[in-house]
């Protein structure tokens, strides 16, 4: 693998999802490897103290670079922490020998640069059942667990934490402050959260169960585009009510968090492939008293890593967030 080679890996790599587009990773490629390490520079210490978030998001580039070795024809082979000594140096990807590309593999890397975060409603179509046990049983083969939340019960206590920890955060001075620093109103940004992806109206007036992140912290008008407007006799909107899943590991350390971004890159990657797309609803997941509240209400045998909608996109074209040149990441040396 020459830098050229690499380079087109690293950039299917980098269009990987992370917590609020920070991009936290950069690489070190040798002609048999390919290693991604975290960058501390781009931390978000009030939401995201401990980094799971991030290295979670550098376990789904993880998983977007094998997709791409695979369909370039070469067999990768993913080791987490490899080094005891640099606990930043998350995982090696190793160019192994030449196979045969599948129609399978050509599909998912072709995914790659067309997944992206839908905040808008979804479409009122339910997401097939064969498609959940299949991203499920991708999941199971890396030790993650995924758990449709689909019982009454559950999704009350599910939805009730999410709208508490939301209300935690907006009354939070740091954590607004953080998430105003990282959204973009430059279209040509390389990192952020672009506000044209961020829907205008406030998520509290939207007609759905569950609370999408605010980025924007309630500074707008609380008209909702999706509920009739100037007609007292029109019909309620539709609720909507995605697809959610929720994925988790047994452990609660790197490498569990590494394994559970892989296990979401293939995730988003397979829902792609089928017209779907997703987006994260973590805000219960970010503070540790609801995240712990999280796994006593639902039951849970293990740790909640990461919560997620899925559906059928409303509309098409949605605007995709940038990304670093893939120079600005990726240091290349002949050295094996």
């Amino acid at each position: 693998m020459d830098e050229q080679d690499w380079a087109a890996v690293v950039r299917a790599a980098i269009r990987a999802p992370s917590i609020h587009n920070t991009q936290p990773w950069w690489f070190t490629a040798t002609p048999d490897r390919l290693e991604l390490h975290l960058d501390r520079e781009r931390a978000l210490p009030v939401l995201d103290p401990t980094g799971r978030q991030q290295v979670i998001s550098c376990g789904v580039a993880a998983e977007f670079a094998a997709v791409a070795l695979r369909a370039s024809g070469v067999e990768p082979t993913v080791d987490l922490l490899p080094d005891p000594a640099d606990p930043d140096h998350l995982a090696t990807v190793h160019a192994g020998p030449a196979r045969e590309v599948t129609a399978e593999d050509r599909a998912l890397a072709e995914a790659i640069g067309r997944r992206h975060t839908e905040r808008a409603p979804f479409q009122p179509r339910a997401v097939p059942d064969e498609l959940v046990d299949r991203v499920q049983a991708d999941a199971g083969r890396l030790g993650v667990w995924l758990k449709p939340i689909n019982e009454s019960e559950e999704e009350v206590a599910t939805v009730f934490l999410i709208s508490r920890a939301e209300e935690i955060e907006r009354s939070d001075p740091g954590y607004v402050a953080e998430l105003q620093r990282w959204l973009r109103t430059d279209p040509a940004a390389v990192d952020g959260v672009p506000v044209e992806a961020v829907p205008s109206e406030d998520p509290a007036t939207r007609p759905s169960n569950w609370l999408i992140r605010d980025f924007v912290v309630g500074s707008r008008g609380g008209h909702s585009a999706f509920l009739p407007e100037g007609d007292a006799t029109a019909p309620p909107p539709a609720v909507e009510r995605p697809t959610v899943v929720l994925l988790g590991t047994d452990n609660d350390d790197r490498t569990a968090w590494l394994l559970a971004g892989r296990a979401l890159g293939r995730l988003l990657l397979e829902a792609t492939t089928h017209g779907l797309a997703a987006s994260p609803l973590t805000q219960a997941l970010d503070w540790p008293a609801t995240r712990a509240r999280m796994r006593t209400r639902l039951s849970l045998v293990g740790h909640p890593q990461m919560l997620l909608r899925m559906g059928y996109p409303s509309t098409e074209g949605a605007p995709h967030s940038g990304r670093r040149p893939v120079a600005e990441v990726l240091r290349y040396s002949t050295a094996g």
